[in-house]
């Protein structure tokens, strides 16, 4: 036999997947595999630490394809006409080829869209007056300007879904507009009427699989109450445009677009309709922005722009990283569409086939989250429908508990926000103004779109008017001693930890020992001290710095950076205020500590 044609690996044998299984759990040494290993996702999703080819298996059908002409959309404010022409001519000088007019009154179309060439530019509108009047003064500048029927690309977006779930709105005469400018779209294929958004679900805290579910169940609503009234289900189908969220776990998200489209399929067919044609845009998330830090939100927005592409979206809207808090500039502006520029040009996306499909990791994410959202659905459609869940407050509640969940994840710093809860800019100074103040208790019958970080924006907003009320900015000390290795590791933990606060944190100050620390700290000028040592120095020492530091100072805040569970009792009777470690919450800690210096400096005014 010619050893040329010898496959590579003829000489191995295929280890079955259990036997890594077994071996990985004679390395984790009695801990339990699935607690170690296994990620189980707030969509109550568990996803295995690998697989092997016998994970192959049948996976979802009708999951999109990836597009060769994806639009990438800017969103044009102005209040006229001609501004909004010269700002929506300037993005496609930058390379955008899509603009999402926002229509708030009567508006005069060849005036706005003077100069584009709608048969490579995509038009979208956020129709909010004069509707039905605009679509119709649309179509007719479209059918003038000679434009071929199938290159005009774009959707009308009346925004029936948002307005009612965030504003309790649900304006049957703007659902029958739509239906009505749905007809007059019916000779642009590739123009969408009918706007079902889900983004308000993901950006009140939901998970993946209940943004698929109640945006479906929002679609079947729809449906219901007008398929019977003199317009066709493939009318309907055919001009349906869907605007989802995009979140910051990466592959979660892409399955959550690929089972989407699938399961929409599935729908259609219960409608008797094989074959339809429907667009779907992928909009960054309020959710997982920051206005701390704002410049890491560019990479946010590019890791969701990345997931929505490869998950066969039609379309990306990519938020300005400063939107949050500013009305965005022309950087800001441009940066954001550079983003889908890079992914395009340099990377590759949106011009090969798409890398994912076959991936047994994502084709498994993207079953798991079609079956646990096709669960959800049902479960929603037994109980009387969107519509009827959402008086009854069901969706809502079933939000509030995940997005609950998910701030006490970030509290405890379980999910990272670089700039938030981890890693903070302490070199960044930043307004009180564009921070949360607290308010933070919407109406429990609406959805609130918000930033994930509000809780902890709190922190900071209390930091920055101690700084307004006392001219003082609160300074943390990290006092050492010890064993080097962990009061190094323990003390940058502490910075970390303790910065996202907004107090000055001093760099860490060793001495040789306990008592020296403890009196030398007890006269600084800081009003908050961290003791930062190894387990082993806390044993011999610990009780000996508390004791020696509050005879010297009764006022300032005394943390100690670890977790000496049996020394706790006697530190605290001796005068410690708290410990910080991993298992730490970060908005009760912190709240406390700014709590006391509160109190203290208010002593000393008086």
């Amino acid at each position: 036999m010619d050893n040329k044609n010898k496959s590579l690996f003829s000489n191995f044998s295929s280890i079955p997947k259990q036997e890594w299984i077994e071996k990985a759990k004679t390395d984790l040494k009695g801990e339990d595999f699935n607690k170690k290993l296994v990620w189980k996702n707030l969509s109550d999703i568990d996803i295995p630490p690998f697989f092997t080819s016998e994970d192959k298996k049948d996976y979802l059908k009708n999951t999109g394809e990836n597009s060769q002409s994806l639009i990438n959309y800017r969103s044009i404010d102005s209040s006229t006409e001609e501004s909004a022409n010269n700002l929506a001519l300037k993005a496609i000088e930058e390379g955008i080829n899509g603009l999402l007019f926002n229509i708030i009154e009567s508006t005069d179309v060849s005036s706005l869209l003077a100069g584009i060439n709608l048969d490579k530019i995509a038009v979208a509108f956020i129709l909010k007056a004069h509707e039905t009047a605009f679509a119709i003064d649309f179509f007719n500048f479209v059918t003038e300007q000679k434009i071929d029927q199938k290159n005009l690309k774009g959707y009308f977006d009346m925004e029936l879904i948002p307005n009612y779930v965030t504003k309790g709105k649900m304006n049957s005469g703007q659902c029958n507009k739509a239906v009505a400018i749905a007809e007059l779209a019916s000779e642009f294929p590739n123009f969408k009427a009918i706007t079902i958004s889900g983004t308000p679900y993901l950006d009140s805290g939901s998970n993946q699989v209940q943004e698929v579910a109640y945006t479906l169940n929002s679609l079947v609503c729809f449906v219901e109450r007008y398929f019977d009234r003199g317009i066709s289900l493939e009318t309907i189908f055919n001009n349906l445009h869907f605007q989802l969220g995009i979140g910051s776990e990466y592959f979660i998200e892409i399955g959550k677009f690929r089972a989407f489209n699938s399961l929409l399929q599935e729908i259609a067919k219960k409608y008797g309709l094989e074959k339809f044609s429907h667009s779907l845009t992928g909009k960054t998330s309020i959710w997982s922005k920051s206005v701390t830090d704002a410049h890491t939100n560019l990479l946010r927005a590019t890791t969701e722009t990345m997931s929505a592409i490869l998950g066969n979206v039609d379309g990306v809207l990519i938020d300005p990283y400063d939107k949050e808090f500013n009305e965005g500039s022309d950087f800001s502006n441009r940066i954001a569409g550079n983003i889908y520029t890079i992914l395009k040009e340099e990377s590759y996306f949106g011009k090969v086939d798409n890398p994912v499909d076959g991936c047994y990791y994502i084709e498994e994410i993207s079953s798991k989250i079609a079956n646990k959202a096709l669960e959800l659905f049902k479960e929603i459609e037994v109980k009387g429908g969107f519509s009827a869940a959402f008086e009854s407050e069901l969706i809502q509640q079933e939000i509030a508990k995940i997005r609950f969940k998910k701030i006490k994840l970030l509290s405890q710093r379980r999910l990272s926000m670089v700039g938030v809860n981890k890693y903070p800019n302490l070199m960044e100074k930043i307004s009180s103004e564009i921070l949360s103040d607290g308010d933070m208790n919407p109406n429990p019958k609406l959805l609130k779109p918000r930033r994930a970080s509000l809780e902890i924006e709190v922190l900071r907003k209390t930091t920055e008017a101690l700084v307004k009320n006392f001219h003082k900015r609160p300074i943390v000390e990290l006092s050492s001693f010890g064993n080097l290795t962990m009061r190094k590791a323990r003390a940058a933990f502490a910075y970390d930890f303790l910065g996202v606060s907004g107090f000055e944190m001093w760099q860490e100050k060793s001495y040789k020992s306990a008592l020296e620390a403890a009196k030398k700290s007890a006269k600084s000028t800081s009003q908050v001290v961290v003791i930062c040592s190894s387990d082993q120095d806390y044993d011999e020492s610990a009780l000996v710095f508390v004791k020696a530091f509050r005879k010297l100072n009764s006022d300032k805040v005394l943390l100690l950076a670890g977790n000496p569970i049996h020394l706790i009792g006697e530190l605290t009777d001796a005068g410690l205020d708290g410990c910080i470690h991993l298992k730490s919450d970060i908005i009760d800690t912190i709240s406390s500590v700014q709590r006391k210096i509160q109190k203290t400096l208010k002593s000393f005014e008086a």
